[in-house]
């Protein structure tokens, strides 16, 4: 097939909350802007299944805080509503394997984590609705960047477009990994980002919905704290209006490569341990292992701690003839690897660009 030829201003590589909140802040100074995405959906690594059914569950990222005021801040500007995230004064814990679980008293928290009503999806899709459907290209994952004279030549799977400016919010590894650069960034900047953690990269996310909340009942908790695993944390992930009722864990990491079916085995073994047979009658499963996802992880050459060079002033800086900004979560100052961080880094470049 032909590819087709664009010519823009910038070109931001990414459509996840980085991409469309840097867009969203330019959209009226004039400048023309492409999105391309790999994915043939919005939002990167904020995931909600289940977005347009009331009955959301988040497979990426699930809270914020209120220290996060950036993307508190876009949040009211969005007009976004939160909510508090349900914990409960207990929680089931189990120290090690050779000594049964119990239910602990948790200290009070005045200042809860908050989830979004309607899902995390619901900043994605609201900041997507301020931006031309014709300047976000999905089902593009880009292949090469090449710098030619006073502009970068970038060529996707359909398409090769000639800008003036790229900002890439990819995950700085899988930037480096994944795409051609040419000529090549400096190579202390690729062992730079080939040893930067990517946020939720070695993640799996597990969801259960239930009938019933039978968690809340007496001597029970929806809140589960492990050692043991292989869920380390467990939640209570019913919605807002309290009339779908969820619990969301963390599954070891460790498991990335075995079956679906394995995972959930292993699963049922554990909340079996705390629930009884209730924990079975399940009506829905859901997964993400994002360490399988093309888009999001790529492997490192070798061993990265979390959040290793995560803000690191590298990224504050500019590239290919001041033609490539690295940006994306990881790479913000401020709470890099979250929600905030992602907001943060977008408001920081938008400044750069228009000052």
């Amino acid at each position: 097939m032909k590819q087709k030829y664009i010519t823009t201003d910038l070109v931001i590589i990414g459509a996840g909350l980085t991409g469309l909140t840097l867009a969203y802040l330019l959209r009226q100074n004039g400048m023309s802007i492409k999105i391309v995405e790999a994915r043939s959906r919005l939002g990167g690594r904020i995931f909600t299944k289940g977005y347009d059914k009331q009955q959301p569950v988040e497979m990426g990222a699930t809270w914020l805080g209120s220290q996060h005021t950036k993307l508190i801040s876009l949040l009211h500007e969005l007009g976004l509503s939160t909510f508090d995230q349900k914990i409960g004064s207990t929680a089931i814990y189990e120290a090690i394997s050779t000594s049964p679980h119990f239910l602990a008293n948790l200290p009070s928290n005045p200042d809860p984590s908050k989830r979004l009503q309607g899902g995390s999806q619901q900043i994605i899709h609201t900041l997507a609705s301020y931006i031309a459907q014709d300047d976000i290209l999905l089902n593009q994952p880009v292949i090469s960047l090449s710098e030619t004279n006073d502009a970068v030549d970038i060529i996707t799977t359909d398409h090769t477009i000639q800008t003036k400016l790229v900002v890439s919010t990819l995950p700085p590894n899988l930037l480096t990994s994944s795409i051609t650069i040419t000529p090549a960034l400096p190579a202390e900047i690729v062992q730079l980002t080939n040893a930067t953690h990517t946020w939720m990269g070695e993640s799996i996310k597990i969801v259960l919905s239930y009938a019933k909340p039978f968690w809340r009942a007496k001597h029970l908790s929806g809140t589960i704290m492990s050692n043991v695993g292989p869920i380390g944390e467990m939640y209570d992930h019913s919605n807002y209006e309290d009339s779908f009722y969820a619990l969301k864990g963390f599954f070891s990491s460790n498991y990335y490569s075995i079956s679906r079916e394995e995972r959930l085995a292993m699963i049922m073994t554990q909340l079996r341990k705390y629930f009884g047979d209730q924990a079975t009658e399940y009506l829905s499963y859901e997964e993400t292992v994002w360490r399988n996802e093309e888009y999001t992880f790529a492997s490192y050459d070798s061993h990265v701690l979390p959040h290793q060079n995560n803000g690191h002033q590298a990224y504050q800086q500019s590239y290919m003839n001041g033609k490539l900004i690295i940006g994306g979560t990881e790479t913000s100052t401020s709470y890099p690897g979250y929600m905030e961080g992602a907001v943060y880094n977008a408001t920081s470049i938008a400044q750069r660009l228009l000052h």
